[in-house]
C-alpha cells in the first residue's frame, strides 16, 4: 500500500486535533477537583493578591460553576496560569523548566533503547537459559525499586563512589555562555565549550540512569516477547539457512519486526518517565518541571500551590499525548502495512 508525505501530514494533523478534547477533559477534571478539595478557592489561587483581587475572585466564585469554568478557561488560553506562593508567575516558570525535564526524559529514553532493547534480544536468544534469567533479574529489580529509593541510592552512594556529580545541570551556578535552548548539553555544544559539555553530560548521567533503570523493564520485556514471536517465522529461518551470522539474523532481520510493538509501548512509557521526574529531579536538584511539581503539591512542607499543580497536570497531559503521537508515526515507519490515510 503506497504512502506519500501528504498522508503523514494528514495523519499528524488528525492526531493533533484529537489532542484538543483530551486537554479539555484534563482541564475540566483538575478545575472541578480543585473546587471540591479546597475550602477557600480564592486564597488558594491568589495567595499574594491584594484585597481588590480577592474581592473580584469572590464575586466570580459566587457565579454558577459553569460560568466560573468558562472564565477560568479564558484566563488559561490568555497565558494567565496564576502564581506560586512566592508570587512568581506560573506560566513563565513552567516554560523555563520544561526544557530541563525534556532533556532528562530524552536521555532516559535513549538509555532504555540502547540498553533495554539489546537486553530483550539477549533474553529471547537465550530463552529459558542463564542469559534469560539474568536479564529477568535485572529488569525486575528495576521494576521493584521505588523511584525515591533508586534516586537516593544513586545520589548518596553510587555518585560519590564513581565520581559523578549528584546535583544541578552544571558544576557552576551559571555557565559562561548564553543558554538559548535551556538544554544543558546542547547549549554547551552550541557554545563550543567542550569542558562544559562534558560537565553537563556528567550531571545528566545519574538522574537519567535512575529513570531508565526503573522503567527499562517494559522495553526489555516487550522486545523479548516480540522476538520470541518472530524467531520461529520462515524468513528468519531462511536467513539462517543462507549462512548469515547469528548477530546479523537477530538484529537485522528479526529485530526490525519485533520493534513494532516495542516502539508503541515506549510511547506509553513516556508517562511513567514524566511521573518519575517529580522525585528524581527533587533528589538531584534538577531544575525541571518535576521539581516544580514537587514544590507545587506541598513537597518539603511547603503550602500547596494549586495553580502550579494544575499547570503541571496540563503540561504532562500534553507531553503524554505528543509522545504517543510520535510512537504512532514510528510504528508506521517500521510497519509499511500501516495506512496513514
Amino acid at each position: 500500500m503506497g504512502r506519500s508525505p501528504s498522508d503523514l501530514i494528514v495523519f499528524v494533523a488528525k492526531r493533533l486535533v484529537q489532542l484538543v478534547p483530551v486537554l479539555f477533559g484534563v482541564i475540566v477534571l483538575t478545575f472541578f477537583f480543585t473546587h471540591l478539595s479546597v475550602g477557600n478557592i480564592c486564597n488558594a489561587w491568589y495567595p499574594h493578591a491584594g484585597q481588590a483581587t480577592i474581592r473580584n475572585c469572590l464575586a466570580t466564585t459566587n457565579q454558577p460553576i459553569l460560568k466560573q469554568f468558562s472564565t477560568y478557561l479564558v484566563t488559561l488560553l490568555q497565558g494567565n496560569w496564576g502564581q506560586s506562593q512566592s508570587g512568581v508567575l506560573v506560566y513563565p516558570y513552567i516554560a523555563s523548566a520544561v526544557p530541563a525535564t525534556l532533556e532528562l526524559v530524552l536521555a532516559a529514553l535513549f538509555l532504555m533503547i540502547v540498553v533495554g532493547i539489546p537486553l530483550g534480544v539477549i533474553a529471547a536468544q537465550y530463552s529459558g537459559r542463564w542469559g534469560d534469567h539474568l536479564v529477568r533479574v535485572l529488569y525486575l529489580s528495576g521494576w521493584a525499586t521505588p523511584t525515591y529509593l533508586g534516586a537516593v541510592i544513586a545520589a548518596v552512594f553510587i555518585g560519590p563512589y564513581v565520581g559523578l556529580p549528584n546535583h544541578g545541570e552544571y558544576s557552576t551556578l551559571s555557565p559562561p555562555f548564553t543558554q538559548y535552548t535551556h538544554l544543558s548539553v546542547l547549549d554547551a555544544l552550541l557554545a563550543g565549550n567542550l569542558p562544559y559539555t562534558i560537565d553537563a553530560i556528567s550531571h545528566l548521567i545519574l538522574p537519567a540512569t535512575v529513570l531508565a533503570f526503573i522503567n527499562m523493564g517494559i522495553a526489555t520485556r516487550m522486545t523479548r516477547a516480540s522476538m520470541l514471536e518472530v524467531l520461529p517465522l520462515d524468513y528468519v529461518r531462511s536467513a539462517r539457512m543462507k549462512g548469515l551470522t547469528e548477530f546479523w539474523v537477530m538484529y537485522k532481520h528479526a529485530l526490525r519486526n519485533a520493534l513494532i510493538t516495542t516502539t508503541t509501548v515506549l510511547g506509553v512509557t513516556a508517562g511513567g518517565l514524566l511521573a518519575g521526574t517529580v522525585v528524581v529531579e527533587e533528589v538531584f536538584d534538577w531544575p525541571g518541571i518535576g521539581q516544580y511539581a514537587y514544590t507545587a503539591i506541598g513537597g518539603g512542607g511547603s503550602v500547596p500551590n494549586y495553580d502550579g499543580a494544575i499547570a503541571v497536570v496540563i503540561v504532562f497531559a500534553i507531553a503524554v499525548v505528543l509522545a504517543n503521537l510520535i510512537a504512532d508515526i514510528l510504528y508506521g515507519v517500521l510497519d509499511p502495512r500501516v495506512d496513514w490515510r
